[in-house]
């Protein structure tokens, strides 16, 4: 990909190019969110840690291979997003830094609306890669790792139960392997590279890895030390 080469011109003469630019666009889990709570009023509450997420650990890696690169990385995920919502944001939050690459990673909080939302989110997904190419930048869209199945016996309170309880079951109806089919079919059709970590997490639980473990909530949020695997692939889909 080109901001390989970017990267490279950067670290071999500083003073002559831009710092290249990199922009995430996604759900809590791109935002840095883990654990989550239930709050006085019963409502849930969600731990935020973005010095944790996967765009730290992804600069700190690209430092390393191009020690005076210094690449700037925008994080505009939100906790919630769906497409329909972030499309609504794209210029402001994204294109307004001119960024060379913008990693788009969606689908998490859509698949939980069913078969219902599907074009929606299709119709919205593909706004977003259109705007974004339309800019001049390159795009990697990343799927997201799999969520609960079940519930999980060390998860005691209402809030969380609840979510798990509406989650599990849209992930026991394949709805999220649906949408990512629906976001591989209009990144192939844009030429856009996909950075598949779903595909890796099935193979985990096809294997008999107990997803709920490598899940910070027990819903859907990886553990820290996941997000470390997210950027190792994402370096890898740029070196693609």
């Amino acid at each position: 990909m080109k901001i390989i080469e970017k990267l490279r011109l950067k670290d071999e003469n500083v003073f002559f190019h831009r710092a290249p630019v990199i922009a995430v666009l996604g759900d809590s889990m791109s935002a840095g969110c883990f654990e989550v709570y239930t709050k006085l009023d019963g409502s849930m509450g969600v731990t935020f840690d973005p010095s944790s997420a996967y765009d730290v650990k992804l600069r700190e890696i690209l430092v390393k291979l191009f020690p005076k690169s210094e690449p700037v990385i925008i994080n505009a995920s939100r906790n919630g997003e769906r497409a329909e919502t972030a499309k609504e944001r794209v210029e402001r939050d994204i294109l307004s830094y001119n960024p060379d690459l913008t990693i788009v990673c969606l689908g998490l909080n859509d698949a939980t609306r069913g078969d219902d939302y599907a074009d929606t989110f299709s119709t919205s997904l593909a706004e977003i890669l259109d705007k974004i190419q339309g800019a001049g930048a390159e795009v990697i869209f990343m799927t997201p790792q799999l969520r609960c199945i079940e519930e999980f016996p060390d998860v005691k309170d209402s809030a969380s139960l609840a979510a798990i309880k509406r989650i599990s079951q849209s992930e026991q109806n394949g709805d999220l392997i649906k949408y990512m089919d629906i976001a591989r079919e209009l990144c192939k059709e844009r030429n856009i590279p996909v950075c598949d970590i779903m595909r890796i997490w099935e193979q985990f639980r096809q294997g008999g890895v107990d997803i709920n473990l490598l899940l910070a909530n027990r819903i859907n949020h990886p553990m820290r030390e996941w997000h470390l695997q997210f950027a190792y692939e994402l370096v890898k889909t740029m070196f693609s």
